[in-house]
């Protein structure tokens, strides 16, 4: 039986554009996957519906790592909130996975 891991959940909401340097972040960090899906929403950076792929649109960035890793992680965000729509959060999460 497995057991039940711990780890921390990073999720990244941010404009598609920035899918590829995150992806490649993510890999230069260690985390050992993610899951990207599209996210449609409002917020102080206006109304982001997808209208067009690739255009004004927002991803849900999401992968568990360890507490050092999600500091580096939120710490190499920080500059992207400059010039790009973008909010991070952790969370500590229990469950199956490696």
């Amino acid at each position: 039986m497995s057991s039940i891991n711990q780890g921390i959940l990073v999720t990244i909401i941010c404009e598609a554009v920035l899918q590829h340097r995150l992806i490649h972040l993510l890999e230069a960090l260690g985390a050992s996957g993610y899951t990207i899906i599209p996210a449609l929403g409002a917020g102080t950076h206006g109304q982001r519906m997808g209208d067009l792929a690739g255009f004004n649109t927002n991803i849900q960035v999401k992968t568990i790592v360890t507490s050092a890793i999600s500091d580096q992680l939120l710490e190499e965000l920080k500059p992207l909130r400059t010039s790009h729509a973008l909010i991070a959060f952790r969370q500590q999460v229990e469950g199956l996975f490696e």
